[in-house]
């Protein structure tokens, strides 16, 4: 199995981390415990979740995906196996005192002493980056948290990050999780996978199945109904769309895969990409998307989906 090094943060993972986004939202209880265990069974080493799932969910506040990922590790007992990221500043920005509040609730929910990777879920322009990274760098300090990253940050503001970093002797955001798929390659790519190459920080892209218009299911407005997710394909489901999902059809046959591990497949073969994230809602869907881990793409492969894409 390929392994990889996520930026500098001493941290490792197969070609794929496990999003945890969907737990208890649209997979709960123990259909989210057993897709956690085939997870560990079938080699995956990290999970990934935030303060803030599900707090989109009526009765929900946020939380409660690290509350079940911690009632998972108290019952499983793989924590020494398992990474866990989770991320702060979302709804409370990222104010000295929202991290250690925020990072002192994740740690009692997951039930874990040390968060792996902790990041920053999006920027906050109202509080001065040297205070955002003193607070991560305190947490770092007091073995709360073993590595940061960044969510949602612009090249000019990673960048800014981490030089004021290397400049005050501060920990550093060693990885880097941004929106990044077939069919949304604008945000990431240029500027912003330049810093995260040249500077060596490990990309872990969120939405790497485009809320899964890239499994091939949502092929006509009549496909919207078969997820909670389905308003959302309206934005893929053009010339560029279909002509992506033709050339995932085509290579997932000349592989024997299907198209959503092709589709992830492409995401590993991109330069600084370290694994994406990927969730599930089934073990069997979670099967399908652990091919992956299995599925090299050959070069003149990954160029025909990087041009149908364009």
């Amino acid at each position: 199995m390929d392994i990889r090094a996520i930026g500098g943060s001493g941290l490792q993972t197969p070609r794929l981390v496990l999003g945890g986004n969907v737990f208890d939202w649209t997979v709960k209880g123990d259909e989210a415990f057993a897709i956690l265990d085939r997870f560990a069974e079938a080699g995956g080493t990290m999970i990934d979740t935030a303060d803030v799932y599900s707090a989109w969910v009526p009765g929900h506040k946020g939380g409660e995906s690290e509350s079940l990922i911690g009632e998972w590790l108290r019952r499983s007992g793989r924590r020494d196996a398992m990474l866990i990221a989770t991320k702060v500043g979302f709804t409370e920005g990222l104010r000295p005192d929202a991290i250690a509040r925020a990072a002192d609730a994740s740690l009692a929910r997951l039930g874990i002493e040390t968060i792996d990777l902790y990041y920053a879920h999006k920027d906050d322009p109202e509080t001065p980056l040297e205070d955002v990274l003193g607070a991560f760098d305190a947490l770092v300090r007091a073995g709360k948290v073993r590595a940061i990253g960044a969510s949602n940050y612009s090249a000019g503001r990673l960048a800014e990050a981490l030089d004021i970093s290397e400049r005050e002797g501060l920990a550093r955001y060693e990885v880097l999780q941004p929106e990044y798929h077939l069919v949304g390659r604008d945000s990431f790519e240029g500027a912003l996978q330049r810093v995260c190459v040249d500077r060596g920080v490990g990309v872990l892209p969120f939405y790497g199945l485009a809320s899964g218009f890239l499994t091939g299911k949502y092929r006509s407005e009549t496909d919207f109904g078969k997820s909670v997710r389905g308003g959302r394909m309206a934005a893929f489901l053009n010339e560029r769309g279909l002509r992506v999902l033709a050339a995932l059809d085509d290579i997932a046959a000349e592989n024997g895969a299907t198209p959503a591990q092709v589709a992830l497949a492409w995401l590993a073969a991109q330069p600084g990409v370290t694994a994406p994230i990927a969730s599930a809602t089934s073990p069997a869907q979670l099967d399908e998307l652990l091919g992956v881990l299995a599925l090299e793409l050959s070069a003149g492969q990954v160029d025909r989906l990087t041009a149908a894409s364009a």
